[in-house]
């Protein structure tokens, strides 16, 4: 580097000094080789490198022809490990079960799971138990699938204890699937994996990684042509993203080039729009995937509420962060003692639930504009479109709960609101042959609730079990109760 008694900024357009471009797409962890003639990094599973020899002219012992092209292939340093799924079967035996399957519900109905799959679900007399299957009695009890929160996003930081809270208390709540539209690309992929190799406890963790951020700032995803957008969406599926979020890209042709380099590589592409309601139609005229946070004018008319169903364009509300008005997210703070609820108490640290809750916001129910965009979901729904839940990891576990409470609040009946919880969510994301519903050979992913969700949606919060990918959980401790017994290891806070 040059002596000078001032900071040297270096970048793609620096003429200064001499510039080489040497990956495709990104690189992570750089590291200098000790005699510091060679660079190493990383993306994904690959290993790359490159000897200065072979990227400078002027370099003593440089090669009479350097590389000129960018590295595109690495020394592949992946491995792989067993996924995790529990062995033997287990049976949940004389509950009501909705399946989803249309606007199926199952009296005395018995659930059959092998390995972390369902192998058969229908009335008691029908299904024939496995030899030597655990047989739980759960008469008189209610069980939906689990939990999709396909807006839910974990706060990731710079680290994440093995026993992590905030995956303990979506799993107390139901939520077995979780979708971080932004998060910390090494981190969260991170997680994911430990998650699916047993080594963490957690719902299905899925992110886009880092966003796509077009407004400036110090991780601005620069994106001027098709090319720009296609490197970046190999750069995200390389580290395990199936979906991307082009977030304030600020001109219609950066976001139709996202779009078409997502279509190249078969992935999602969820955006914001800022609260901009055109921005937000050209989302939905342009093919992406869904819109997440609500479309900000409401209530919506049959002009947008037929646009948005033709397209399938899913919506993703999160009522709990409204745009145009009040947080719902506040409402439930002024409605109930959310510092005295013991459940949520078990998985949360104290601190984090008394300074959101305990210093409230009062305000008049009318002030709550969310009811409105309630009210536009419902229409969308009754339009044969679909709306999908997102609670924005405001409030970790619950926060589903009262999002899936503020869908109903619109005119949704209960089923239908448990719908975008599950089945919607799940087709949302492109996972509804394994996921969203309790069928024959689909991921054993449900929740036994002692008062009946149809009834009042309410009674989505009384649950006694949570299974996912097999593994049943007593809620009450968050001990593992089916085929293998084991109990939870300790928070922070409680050693």
């Amino acid at each position: 580097m040059p002596k000078t008694g001032q900071a040297v900024t270096i970048g793609p357009s620096t003429t200064d000094y001499p510039i080489k471009k040497l990956t495709r797409d990104a690189g992570s962890y750089l590291c200098w080789s000790g005699d510091s003639k060679t660079l190493y990094w990383s993306l994904g599973p690959e290993l790359f490198s490159r000897d200065l020899t072979n990227a400078f002219s002027f370099v003593p012992g440089a090669k009479d022809s350097v590389q000129e092209k960018p590295d595109t292939v690495g020394i592949s340093i992946g491995f792989t490990a067993p996924f995790d799924a529990p062995s033997g079967a287990l049976a949940l035996e004389g509950a009501t079960v909705v399946t989803m399957k249309g606007d199926e519900v199952l009296s005395n109905a018995t659930i059959v799971v092998e390995g972390n799959r369902i192998s058969a679900v229908g009335p008691a007399e029908s299904v024939q138990i496995p030899s030597g299957a655990k047989r739980i009695d759960v008469r008189g009890k209610y069980i939906v699938p689990g939990f999709i929160d396909v807006h839910a996003h974990g706060n990731f930081g710079s680290w994440t204890p093995l026993t992590n809270w905030i995956y303990y208390a979506n799993l107390a709540f139901g939520v077995t699937t979780m979708h971080d539209p932004s998060s910390s690309t090494d981190m969260v992929f991170s997680n994911s994996e430990l998650i699916k190799s047993g080594n963490m406890v957690g719902p299905h963790l899925y992110s886009t990684g880092s966003i796509l951020y077009g407004a400036e700032g110090s991780f601005k995803a620069i994106v001027n042509n098709f090319d720009d957008a296609m490197s970046h969406l190999r750069r995200l599926k390389a580290v395990g993203a199936f979906s991307v979020k082009s977030y304030n890209q600020p001109r219609r042709d950066q976001r139709q080039q996202i779009i078409e380099a997502a279509r190249a590589l078969n992935m999602l592409v969820v955006p914001e729009g800022g609260s901009t309601f055109f921005w937000n139609l050209t989302m939905v005229l342009d093919g992406h995937t869904g819109i997440e946070h609500n479309v900000p004018i409401s209530p919506l008319y049959k002009d947008v509420v037929e646009l948005v169903t033709h397209s399938k364009t899913g919506l993703t509300p999160t009522l709990i962060v409204h745009y145009s008005g009040l947080f719902g997210e506040n409402y439930w703070y002024q409605n109930t003692k959310v510092w005295e609820n013991e459940q949520l108490l078990k998985y949360t640290p104290r601190a984090i639930i008394d300074s959101r809750s305990r210093r409230r916001m009062m305000a008049e129910e009318d002030d709550y504009s969310y009811f409105t965009t309630s009210r536009s979901m419902k229409k969308v729904l009754d339009a044969g479109g679909k709306v999908q839940l997102g609670a924005h990891g405001q409030i970790q576990g619950i926060g589903a709960h009262w999002e899936l409470w503020m869908l109903q609040q619109g005119g949704m009946t209960p089923l239908e609101a448990l719908r975008c919880a599950t089945l919607n969510g799940a087709q949302y994301l492109g996972m509804d042959a394994d996921l969203g519903s309790l069928e024959n050979g689909k991921v054993a992913d449900l929740i036994v609730m002692d008062k009946n969700p149809l009834e009042n949606i309410r009674n989505s919060e009384s649950i006694r079990y949570t299974m996912a990918n097999g593994r049943l959980y007593d809620v009450n401790t968050m001990n593992e109760v089916g085929t293998r017994v084991k109990e939870r290891e300790r928070f922070w806070w409680e050693r």
